[in-house]
């Protein structure tokens, strides 16, 4: 499918440690930038969560606390 864009885009996903906002923690930031000529721009940080991420988690995303051992 292709846009008629006439302004970029930006298109944003986080992943975390679980869905509960009161104590899950953002452990990915991602951004997808479409502009009008067609081209795509994407950019991804780790964030370290400064808590461990549960299994369950790291089922559905893959983000492992080796990979975010290091992380901001």
């Amino acid at each position: 499918m292709k846009l008629n864009l006439k302004i970029p885009i930006v298109i944003f996903d986080l992943e975390t440690t679980g869905t509960n906002i009161q104590q899950d923690r953002i452990i990915e930031i991602a951004m997808i930038k479409l502009m009008p000529n067609g081209e795509r721009l994407e950019k991804y940080n780790l964030v370290n969560p400064g808590m461990p991420i549960p299994p369950d988690s790291t089922a559905i995303h893959g983000i492992t606390n080796e990979k975010v051992a290091g992380q901001p």
